[in-house]
């Protein structure tokens, strides 16, 4: 992998990441020929006193971009004829970059984006394995980077798809938060994991996995490396989790088999989600993103690297609302039983 940073217009930093060609090296050397003030963001982070929870307030996002037009597409390249974009290049294979309307900002943290190819109309599912490997090089390597920046707590990588989720940008991509505070969903998982481990001696993450394959009703993948289940008590209709088989706390710690092996898993799960509902319904909408330790928590080495794949829409035509109970009180209700997920999921298996 080659890494190529470069800075945009108004400052915000840009990385290119190349696969390895010595035979023909890349050269990143275009410029950002728009005429960019600096950017002038500020995120203010509040504490809920009931909750104990952490909200960023970020108005200057209310006028990011909004679903624009194909031709005026901020993640394409830029061309040679004048329509200038975000990526100053003419092509690109993986791009990473500071968000122009970022939800953390101003020394609070830090939000990238991640183009996962120069093509506009694919999706990560229409990726090669290289390409995807790629993609998860790019996400270790900003772990990694993102980790030594003062007051980073925690990384997540993740991917919006479609407008059902609130995508405001059709090209395909990602983001990466780097959260200045340990984040509500983890801090939960963080006590229960110690809970488990005061009540049984054992670690939670690995019970889990075991009592899945044990169980073996809802596992939907199992690989060498790498193992992909709806979980017993799934809150979405359709929810995948994807463990490796060997427990690490982040993208960090993953060995070279288990980085080989996972674009060939993940690219089948995702063309598995394109297939649920049926070869005439739309892209399948879904919120993909990796679950990863904190870098100071205590029980940092106890916790399981996971990503988890969900989508909103419940059957065709149907979208799975949160509303008073979801929403209200955090008390979710699922429409379709885990093990039908799990079934389905198998059954759209490639051939």
């Amino acid at each position: 992998m080659k890494k190529t940073t470069t800075r945009l217009a108004d400052g915000r930093e840009l990385i290119y990441y190349d696969a390895d060609d010595t035979a023909d090296p890349v050269v990143r050397d275009a410029v950002d020929r728009r005429p960019l003030e600096p950017v002038a963001t500020h995120s203010e982070l509040r504490h809920d006193p009931l909750l104990g929870d952490t909200v960023a307030i970020a108005s200057h996002r209310q006028g990011r971009t909004y679903h624009p037009p194909a031709d005026q597409c901020p993640l394409c390249p830029s061309d040679s004829g004048g329509r200038l974009s975000e990526i100053p290049d003419t092509d690109y294979e993986v791009v990473v970059f500071e968000n122009r309307f970022p939800s953390l900002a101003g020394g609070a943290g830090r939000c990238e984006v991640v183009c996962f190819t120069s093509d506009h109309d694919a999706s990560f599912a229409d990726l090669t394995e290289a390409r995807a490997r790629l993609v998860l090089d790019a996400w270790v390597d900003r772990t990694r980077e993102l980790s030594q920046l003062p007051g980073v707590v925690q990384v997540f990588p993740f991917e919006n798809r479609g407008k059902e989720i609130g995508v405001t940008l059709g090209h395909p991509h990602g983001q990466i938060y780097a959260y200045p505070f340990v984040t509500p969903r983890t801090a939960l998982m963080l006590r229960t994991l110690d809970e488990h481990r005061e009540r049984t001696g054992r670690n939670l993450f690995d019970d889990v996995l075991a009592d899945e394959a044990a169980d073996g009703r809802r596992i939907v993948l199992a690989a060498e490396h790498w193992t992909a289940f709806v979980p017993h008590a799934a809150h979405w209709p359709y929810e995948v989790h994807l463990f490796p088989r060997r427990r690490v706390p982040d993208l960090l710690a993953l060995d070279e088999d288990a980085r080989a092996e996972f674009p060939r898993v993940y690219l089948e799960l995702l063309r598995r989600f394109d297939r649920i509902f049926g070869p005439d319904q739309p892209p399948t909408p879904y919120i993909s993103g990796w679950h990863q330790a904190p870098f100071d928590a205590p029980g940092r080495r106890d916790f399981g690297l996971h990503l988890e794949l969900f989508t909103i829409r419940r059957t065709s035509g149907k979208l799975k609302y949160l509303a008073g109970s979801e929403s209200g009180m955090g008390a979710f209700i699922n429409d379709v039983p885990p093990e039908v997920a799990a079934q389905r999921l198998r059954e759209v298996a490639s051939q």
